[in-house]
């Protein structure tokens, strides 16, 4: 594009819930703008935007895909918009946070058939967490059962917005083939290749529409003193004015429009194109964030705002990385500021890595398209960048970290096993997860009783994610459900003796320690004491005596748990003056360690993690029926802003490893839940 049409550039967030037709809209859309030369379907796994194999296989969504388009509207003007398809499952909603991160405006998919569903919630929450301007577009409106005024009662019931339809239905299901203008007060008549010819509002709903236009001119004046005044005096603006002072009210978070269209059979796509156009903000409306001043771990600094400025230094925010099994990592960006072209040398102010830009390009799909440059406010990618991950700012400053504003925390709610399938995968798997975090945050990889953990969102998350691991990364691997991270603490204070003394020719092995070992407060983790007195274990030792009582703690108790919150005292020993060494002690402090452990016992500590449930108010009962069966402990029920139930309660994580996909099939979907790891508490006693 050219710098003249770069202002006119719009990255479009494609949300909702599952089902609700965004990718076959962005299909549909894409075909209308003459950017492919077919539709492609999501039955036949033939769309641009569902391109990956665990996607074509699935028959749905389950990661952020970018289709570039360029629409010419009626008197000429063209704008390039950058549509970003997000998945409407849970388990991904991580994807849905990206996409929000760089949108100018965020286009809610409601499907006429299934109304508001908990999809559509969860995508209105994300909207409105981040500031992102809504525009909602009622799908699916050929199919059966299909109901444009009670989806948009539901909408008016479920969201506190100013809700402004622009559109009516003329026929619906397999009858729907025009369209009424709400604001111009015609109709928009469409032929089976989705395009319209204007006709005069027939008779039969002629009340209705009008009644619809004095509304939604009543609504949209109303923010606008000038026009307010105007309209009560009787001199009614036109249809472009009206729609020129509600694309303000968009970019402000006022006003909603509702459109309407059928991505199946193209009608409305184009209305939905050109409204698009009109009425999304442009960017730079909406400022971004970004925190100057922080360290590579993202910590400290403070924040500041950053507007789209094409004079500006360049900024360039990466957020989204993609691992390609061709072309290696493609990192998805957007230009905050100045100009970014290929050969630019820039310093990433999150890692502290200097990247130099390979050749641009703007994304359809999994189709590259090559950019001489991409100016403030656009979106495009670049491969191979070697120390950028999701969630990275690049700039020139040689100095200074920086980071963009942080996405909504999702804390992982499921966890599985990972158990290499050969050697060379074990050899390969640690790097191999590294990049699967990179390119996706909300995943996380721990251990736990020395087996390697991948947790997610959920079970579908966490599946993808190890289909991927095999087919991008070339690591197999087979899972099963994450083990409990037991821990262990000794039940009392004993006293013990270590004792090493081997004599098999030359130097000897020789040390004796005399511990007390004893229970700490839980949390306290390991503490050493040095109480010698009189030189019985000499100086030297002593710090070889702290790493062997470390070793049999790790190595873990009689239960074959790591043995936590335990405090080991040195008071006496003996050492000889030739056969001693640090390595006696080490061993000999190891011995006396797991000789009290034996003595004394240990008391099994299982982890607790707080867990937050939010669901309708009509669900409470039955999860909090569920939870007491989970042995959880709930501190607290109170009502959100919204309405809806949130408790909070500590649960043992033996009874959360499906928690997440049983509160799902309880709430019908319409529960949230966050997991939150919190402490060790002792189980059912001793054993």
């Amino acid at each position: 594009m050219s710098a003249a049409s770069a202002v006119t550039h719009r990255t479009v967030a494609l949300i909702g819930g599952s089902g609700a037709g965004k990718t076959t809209l962005a299909e549909a859309m894409l075909h209308r703008a003459g950017a492919i030369p077919r539709m492609g379907s999501v039955e036949n796994g033939t769309t641009v935007c569902d391109f990956e194999p665990e996607e074509t296989a699935r028959k749905v969504s389950l990661g952020l895909s970018l289709a570039y388009l360029e629409w010419t509207s009626d008197d000429g003007v063209i704008t390039a918009l950058t549509l970003a398809d997000t998945p409407g499952h849970p388990d991904f909603a991580g994807a849905v946070d990206a996409a929000l991160s760089i949108a100018d405006v965020a286009m809610v998919a409601v499907s006429a058939v299934d109304g508001v569903t908990a999809g559509t919630k969860a995508a209105w929450s994300a909207a409105s967490a981040a500031g992102v301007p809504c525009i909602v577009v009622v799908t699916q409106e050929d199919r059966a059962r299909a109901d444009f005024r009670r989806v948009l009662a539901d909408l008016r019931s479920a969201f506190d917005a100013r809700l402004v339809p622009l559109e009516l239905p003329v026929g619906e299901e397999q009858g729907f083939h025009a369209i009424a203008d709400v604001l111009g007060e015609h109709l928009l008549v469409y032929d089976e290749v989705g395009r319209h010819h204007e006709e005069p509002i027939p008779a039969d709903m002629a009340d209705e529409e009008h009644r619809l236009h004095q509304d939604a001119t009543e609504e949209i004046v109303s923010h606008d003193d000038a026009q307010l005044e105007a309209y009560l005096e009787g001199d009614e603006p036109s249809a472009h004015e009206l729609a020129r002072t509600l694309a303000r009210e968009v970019a402000t978070g006022e006003a909603v429009p509702v459109l309407l269209c059928s991505a199946g059979s193209e009608t409305g796509v184009d209305r939905v194109l050109d409204l698009l156009c009109a009425l999304a903000p442009a960017p730079g409306t909406r400022d971004g964030w970004i925190r100057i001043g922080v360290d590579h771990e993202g910590e400290g600094g403070t924040s500041q705002a950053v507007s789209i400025d094409a004079s500006g230094e360049p900024l360039v925010h990466v957020f989204r990385t993609l691992a390609d099994p061709f072309v290696g990592q493609i990192a998805m960006l957007k230009v905050l500021s100045g100009v970014l072209r290929p050969g630019d040398r820039l310093h990433n102010a999150t890692t502290g890595a200097d990247e130099r830009m390979p050749a641009l390009f703007r994304l359809r799909g999994a189709e590259h398209l090559p950019a001489d440059a991409l100016r403030a406010g656009e979106v495009g990618a670049v491969a191979k960048l070697a120390g950028t991950p999701s969630g990275s700012l690049l700039w020139t400053r040689p100095r200074t970290g920086a980071r963009p504003g942080r996405l909504p925390a999702r804390h992982p709610v499921y966890a599985v096993s990972l158990q290499p399938v050969s050697q060379s995968d074990d050899a390969k798997l640690t790097t191999a997860l590294a990049r699967l975090v990179a390119d996706d945050p909300t995943l996380v990889v721990d251990r736990a009783g020395g087996a390697t953990i991948l947790r997610g969102l959920g079970d579908t998350h966490v599946a993808v994610a190890v289909e991927r691991l095999a087919r991008v990364l070339g690591v197999h691997v087979t899972t099963s459900p994450a083990p409990v991270a037991y821990r262990e603490t000794i039940a009392g204070t004993v006293s013990a003796e270590g004792k090493l003394k081997k004599q098999s020719g030359g130097h000897g092995q020789f040390a004796v320690v005399q511990l007390r070992v004893s229970p700490l407060e839980p949390g306290g983790g390991f503490e050493f004491q040095d109480s010698v007195v009189g030189g019985s274990v000499p100086r030297s030792y002593i710090p070889a005596v702290e790493k062997g009582a470390r070793d049999a703690l790790a190595t873990g108790g009689p239960q074959g748990h790591p043995v936590v919150d335990v405090r080991v005292e040195l008071y006496d020993g003996k050492a000889h003056s030739v056969d001693s060494s640090e390595m006696a002690f080490r061993t000999a402090a190891s011995l006396g360690v797991k000789a009290a452990l034996a003595q004394a016992g240990t008391v099994l500590l299982e982890p607790v993690s707080s867990v937050t449930v939010t669901v309708p108010a009509t669900l409470q009962g039955p999860v909090l029926t569920d939870l007491a069966s989970r042995r959880a402990r709930v501190g607290s029920t109170e009502r959100s802003d919204d309405g809806r139930a949130r408790i909070r309660a500590t649960v043992p994580d033996a009874e959360l490893h499906r928690y997440v996909l049983d509160l799902r099939s309880l709430t019908a979907g319409q529960g949230e839940l966050e997991i939150v790891p919190d402490r060790y508490e002792p189980t059912n006693g001793m054993r």
